[in-house]
């Protein structure tokens, strides 16, 4: 695995060697914490961020394995369109934001607006997450293992939404639909897939309760 310290040197000279490293190896890069931007817009590749990163890391992701042990800044995996950026902690708000496929992993906890405007993406928060989570969400998944803020799901178009714990308060357009054996065979295999103990069996699904909200 190839080490890339990224201590008191900028972005633009990390991403640069990021990029230039990727042939077939992982890639670790370490004392990133203050970097914002981190991984952006890669294709390919395994990047395992030591420690905490900044904002908008794994931004534009198109198809790399990113991999962050500590906590992430706020917009993580922001318009990612494919890969998967796994965060071993918690992270900021806007998590998941504007992303069009691929996979999202929280294991700790996420801010407000996470999965906001999700267009396709599977994106789990394994702790809890807080307000307007999945707002005006398109499509996709997001699936929360603990327990949610205010507004959650608000005007959810499409898509559908899992949650193990409770909410303070349910978005507009939203209703609760009942679990089918192919949803908890789904949600047991993403548990399965991340390591994530839970019971898919006890989980509650949301959806939306018209694909045209703002239409009477």
């Amino acid at each position: 695995m190839k080490i890339i310290d990224a201590k008191s040197k900028e972005l633009k000279e990390i991403n640069r060697g990021i990029r230039e490293a990727i042939n077939g190896q992982a890639i670790a890069v370490k004392n990133a914490g203050h970097l914002h931007g981190l991984a952006a817009g890669l294709k390919r590749g395994q990047v395992v961020i030591q420690g905490d990163a900044g904002d908008y890391v794994g931004v534009l992701n198109a198809g790399a394995d990113i991999q962050v042990s500590a906590n992430a800044g706020n917009y993580a995996a922001d318009n990612m369109t494919g890969g998967a950026v796994i965060i071993q902690g918690d992270a900021g708000f806007g998590a998941g934001q504007y992303c069009y496929d691929g996979h999202v992993i929280i294991h700790g906890d996420a801010g407000d607006f996470t999965a906001t405007m999700n267009k396709g993406a599977t994106i789990i928060v394994v702790g809890d997450v807080g307000d307007e989570a999945g707002t005006y969400m398109l499509k996709g998944e997001l699936i929360i293992v603990g327990n949610a803020g205010e507004n959650f799901a608000n005007y959810l178009i499409r898509g559908s939404v899992y949650i193990g714990g409770e909410w303070k308060s349910l978005g507009h357009n939203t209703k609760i639909e009942t679990l089918t054996e192919g949803d908890i065979e789904k949600l047991q295999a993403y548990f399965d897939s991340y390591q994530i103990n839970a019971d898919p069996g006890a989980f509650k699904k949301i959806v939306a309760a018209s694909e045209k909200p703002f239409y009477k």
